[in-house]
């Protein structure tokens, strides 16, 4: 594997992101087709890491669907807040570049430590995304974390940090595999890795802008 093998793919998996996404907005798919595109994309994102997977089409699928469910999430904020969509991936493309420079100078090093750290964090903050979801059912907001308050304010600046952590660790994964000789086929793990990580931190920098954006 080379880093260009991994340009290659992530420019793949990305495009076909991002085609999916302003087809389900230009299309105006409908909400419950855009929940079952996202479930699906559960799914098979969970598929492929879980089991490392190197499979192409896995992981095209999964660009696929996720791009489906952001082009109709997307085209909700802007349909309320004007301009949101550009300014969440202006915020993105300003965080992965960040990160790579935070990451090429070596300011912050990769270590098994910062590793399990950086899971176990973010194990348990989908464990709160979770437990929020539930209580929601019987309190209004739950449990606050997705609330337009200072509780809500600082639970999506420490997911945006954290989805930052994990593309440290998709760029150490992406330069171990090629000092390495890593299969050719890898680059598509890595591919993947870095696709949701950006998913990740676009969702939660969309959810952030709105919390402070007027709709007039």
């Amino acid at each position: 594997m080379t880093l260009d093998d991994v340009v290659v793919r992530g420019f793949l998996t990305l495009g076909a992101l991002v085609v999916a996404a302003a087809a389900a907005w230009i299309l105006d798919v409908p909400p419950v087709v855009a929940i079952g595109a996202a479930v699906i994309a559960l799914v098979l994102g969970l598929i492929a890491s879980f089991t490392q997977s190197t499979n192409p089409a896995l992981i095209l699928a999964y660009a696929v669907f996720e791009g489906v469910f952001l082009g109709k999430i997307s085209a909700v904020f802007e349909g309320m807040i004007s301009g949101i969509v550009l300014q969440a991936v202006l915020g993105t493309a300003f965080a992965f570049g960040a990160v790579l420079t935070v990451y090429a100078l070596r300011i912050v090093r990769v270590t098994p430590k910062l590793v399990k750290f950086t899971i176990a964090a973010g194990l348990a903050a989908l464990g709160l995304v979770l437990v929020n979801l539930v209580m929601g059912i019987w309190v209004d907001g739950g449990l606050g974390l997705r609330t337009d308050s200072p509780l809500g304010w600082i639970f999506s600046i420490a997911m945006i940090l954290l989805g930052c952590f994990f593309l440290l660790l998709d760029f150490d994964s992406i330069e171990q595999g090629v000092k390495q000789g890593a299969p050719e086929k890898f680059a598509w793990q890595c591919a993947f890795g870095l696709t949701l990580s950006l998913v990740w931190i676009y969702l939660e920098v969309l959810r952030f802008i709105s919390y402070f954006t007027s709709s007039d």
